[in-house]
């Protein structure tokens, strides 16, 4: 298998662009990864193309990469569009990695993009209740007026409790700690200073979560150039090696967090490390209650010690173990079909070194954790990925 590297990553800012359309911010971001690579257009030999919802918000099926891929300059190329809930562009990345590690490509680009403003709320919402098995989950009589997963994660949230001491000052923490990072992030939506009291005091959405503890919706793009660490001799950009990359289906009935843990082990062996070799981190946080169990899928914590690594101050910009120092997606933002690989962005940078004022100290080993959908108990589409430097 041949070693696969980032030889470079572009994004636009994560935002409500009503105006804008989704091909327009497609180009700004390829244009960025494509600058940061130094490549032109014309070296790209293939495109996996990451969206999730599109097809159901403006019609656009079928041939969605195509189409929003026309002002990049990257023409005549195979295209491959990849629909996998919320981990649609990290799957895409998984695949653009498989092209280069079996050498049948040597440059080739993934991207990730959602447009979810501009459109009427409700529609954004029934959109998303595709990534539910719609006849195994009961949605809530109000489940057009916000997202039915609010209702899944509450649920999700209140089990987690039953085995953990997770309390929601817990879940507050998480959730001022993400926007104070948020705050740092030139490209996030979202991020201010937020105390405990404020985040609990917001808006009521479900069960235990409140406003400040769930992701919004947004828009954005991504873009990441892949390719073999040959290739990358002819690019300008600081590769970063690909250690793993790995994605996997849940179980249907099984506990939650199954597939994490799962894909986890995976990436891990395939990395030849663990948990503890791991310097940064970013999760899949559309609530603020996911983080905390991802520290213990992850392995970060044990069983039941999420709240407790949390407390202790490790996952904090200057603690141990730093997670979503992008702000994640309660302050990144979530445009659900950019969402893995603006993870991976983050890293890339924290990797390089040029974070600024969020850059974590010593980075090496760095690792993404996006899930998307929902299988009856499992997350439906899991996806890992460790960055080396």
């Amino acid at each position: 298998m041949n070693r696969v590297v980032i030889a470079g990553v572009g994004s636009t800012r994560f935002g409500k662009f009503p105006e804008r359309r989704l091909r327009d911010l497609v180009a700004e971001a390829v244009g960025a990864a494509l600058t940061d690579a130094g490549l032109t257009p014309e070296a790209i030999e293939t495109v996996y193309f990451g969206n999730a919802a599109s097809g159901l918000l403006t019609g656009q099926e079928m041939i969605r990469g195509q189409v929003e891929m026309q002002l990049t300059g990257i023409s005549g190329v195979p295209v491959f569009n990849i629909e996998n809930a919320c981990a649609s562009s990290s799957s895409a990345l998984h695949l653009a990695w498989q092209a280069v590690a079996s050498g049948s490509r040597e440059v080739v680009l993934a991207v990730g993009a959602e447009k979810m403003t501009g459109i009427p709320k409700e529609a954004v919402f029934r959109a998303l209740n595709g990534a539910l098995d719609v006849e195994g989950v009961d949605l809530s009589e109000d489940s057009d007026s916000r997202s039915p997963f609010m209702d899944v994660y509450a649920d999700m949230t209140r089990r987690y409790q039953e085995h953990s001491p997770a309390t929601s000052d817990d879940f507050a923490e998480v959730a001022a700690k993400n926007h104070r990072n948020g705050m740092l992030n030139p490209i996030a939506q979202y991020g201010q200073e937020l105390s405990v009291a404020q985040v609990l005091a917001s808006r009521h959405i479900s069960g235990p979560l409140t406003l400040y503890m769930c992701s919004g919706i947004g828009d954005g793009a991504v873009a990441v150039v892949v390719c073999s660490a040959a290739a990358a001799r002819r690019t300008s950009g600081r590769s970063v090696d690909i250690r793993a990359s790995v994605v996997l289906s849940g179980l249907p009935g099984a506990r939650e967090g199954g597939a994490v843990a799962r894909a986890a082990r995976q990436a891990y062996d395939a990395a030849s490390i663990g948990p503890d070799d791991v310097d940064i981190v970013e999760v899949h946080d559309a609530v603020a209650p996911a983080e905390l169990m991802a520290y213990e899928e992850l392995g970060l914590a044990g069983a039941g010690e999420g709240p407790a690594l949390l407390r202790s101050g490790a996952t904090r910009l200057v603690g141990k173990i730093p997670v979503n120092p992008s702000g994640g997606l309660l302050a990144r933002g979530h445009p659900i079909g950019a969402t893995g690989l603006a993870q991976i962005h983050e890293l890339v940078t924290q990797l390089r070194g040029g974070a600024g004022e969020r850059q974590v100290s010593g980075a090496r080993i760095a690792l993404a954790q996006n899930g998307g959908g929902y299988l009856n108990g499992d997350i439906g589409a899991e996806a890992i990925h460790i960055l080396a430097v």
